[in-house]
């Protein structure tokens, strides 16, 4: 896999000798000896073991408030509640180890402040949006993690975590030397530079192969594209994963329905075994155990497909135009749709928009994204006419009032590249302003809708740059 597959941006802002500071991550699949995978696992388990407990003694103190207070009992004299602040989980941690789990030297402590950490902002996330700090989907109250069902991970922020001179091995807390399964140069290059520092390392197990994740400060150089001035326009779909206002088509791969015949097969072989039961208690036969790691393997090259070719085409588009154009897609909307559901996932639409949030910062670029309720499909891109109904089967855009006639993908990454001349400040922030879209448009006819900046008149592009170009000479014209 590619050293910088799953990357993490948070720009902190703070110029450095290169130009800012970022924070992202270094992934590597990792080459263990059977000692070393169980020495792994162990820790991996000592971190869950530590949450479970700490899980345990929170509930429990919280359930006897509970119960006090339906008793009538004022809550002055109620049981004392107990914080769920990492320190303080911490400390309690430590004066029961001994007997909670008499082998904890063993094993690292970073082991078990793993499993604490993810209880406590576990907790402060639970807090947080049931007294609405915390936007978006409610978060639930944290569940004790299963040794069968929960994915091994264990992360050290302390302690030697360095790369090896022969960058094929890395050296981890009480781990040890592990083997790389590719070669670690390019983190290897910026740490030997001073312009990389190992904040922290996370062991993985991901579709039945460990893997290592660095989190690295980076100080990243200033880039700019390759075209400042060009503008670009990005229609995501099923038939083609994306459609370029330049009129370039990306086709979708569906590598999920290329794997499906051999996954269905492997599911049936998967039914077959004998698996665990919860109710009786029944282990899983090794043969189960051996059908679900093919199983998961093949999900997990799936995963991977997807991701390498997502970010070889937001690599691409970040590099070459200055400026980028999305829709704010409502995913979690469209996923319910029962036959497009499984297609939408495959596609991966918010995993390309994220990856263009961060990218287009890292190389000196701006991001644009479309108000969620902007008609971008309905919308004429020559004269700004926008239809009350659209069907899903009509692939071809024909307006009736200029006569434009083309694909309606191409028409719809046209109409995107044409709010970049509304100059929004911030990217990703809100509604992008001008073309005086409603969100509702009527029920019959057409609506004729104002164009900013600039207008059209039919026969003309307007502020959408000419078929099969995307510049910003096209919206020089429309000031």
């Amino acid at each position: 896999m590619c050293p910088a597959c799953d990357r993490r941006r948070h720009a902190s802002g703070r110029p450095g000798r290169g130009g800012v500071k970022t924070i992202q991550a270094y992934r590597f699949a990792l080459d263990l000896t059977p000692a070393q995978a169980r020495m792994v696992l162990a820790h991996a388990g000592a971190a869950r073991v530590a949450h479970n407990w700490a899980l345990a003694r929170v509930r429990a103190v919280m359930d006897q408030r509970a119960a006090e207070r339906t008793y009538g009992i004022p809550d002055a004299q109620l049981t004392p509640a107990v914080s769920w602040s990492l320190p303080a989980l911490r400390k309690a941690w430590n004066a029961a180890k001994a007997e909670v789990a008499p082998w904890w030297a063993e094993c690292s402590k970073e082991a078990f402040n793993t499993g604490l950490d993810a209880l406590a902002r576990g907790l402060q996330n639970w807090s947080d949006s049931r007294s609405g700090k915390r936007a978006g989907r409610p978060v639930g109250f944290p569940r004790f993690k299963s040794r069968h069902r929960s994915t091994p991970s264990v992360r050290f922020t302390t302690g030697t975590i360095r790369i090896e001179p022969d960058r094929m091995h890395v050296v981890l807390p009480r781990l040890g030397r592990l083997k790389l399964h590719e070669s670690a140069r390019k983190l290897a290059r910026r740490v030997t530079n001073g312009t990389a520092r190992i904040m922290s390392a996370t062991v993985r197990q991901d579709g039945g192969r460990w893997h290592v994740a660095f989190t690295v400060e980076i100080e990243r150089a200033d880039r700019s594209p390759d075209r400042p001035d060009s503008v670009v326009g990005v229609d995501v779909g099923i038939t083609h994963l994306a459609v370029l206002s330049t009129g370039e088509l990306v086709p979708n791969p569906r590598h999920l329905a290329a794997a499906q015949h051999r996954l269905r097969g492997l599911s049936r072989a998967l039914s077959r075994k004998t698996g665990p039961d919860r109710r009786t208690g029944r282990r899983a036969s090794k043969r189960w155990q051996r059908a679900s790691a093919r199983l998961a393997r093949t999900h997990a090259r799936v995963a991977n497909q997807r991701r390498d070719g997502l970010h070889k085409l937001t690599t691409r588009l970040t590099r070459e135009h200055g400026t980028v154009v999305v829709e704010n897609l409502n995913v979690s909307g469209m996923l319910k749709h029962r036959r497009l559901a499984r297609h939408i996932a495959d596609a991966g639409f918010a995993e390309l928009r994220r990856q263009l949030a961060y990218k287009t910062a890292w190389n000196g670029g701006r991001l644009f994204v479309a108000d969620r309720w902007y008609p971008s499909s309905k919308t004429c891109s020559g004269c700004g006419t926008v239809k009350s109904k659209l069907a899903l089967s009509e692939r071809e855009y024909r307006c009736a009032t200029c006569g434009l006639t083309l694909d309606r993908d191409v028409n719809a990454a046209r109409n995107l590249a044409a709010l970049a001349a509304a100059e929004q400040p911030t990217a990703g922030s809100g509604s992008v302003a001008g073309r005086g879209a409603n969100h509702k448009t009527r029920t019959r006819g057409q609506e004729a809708t104002k164009r900013q900046p600039g207008t059209a008149t039919a026969g003309k592009t307007g502020t959408v740059p000419p078929q099969g170009r995307t510049t910003d000479r096209a919206l020089a014209r429309a000031h």
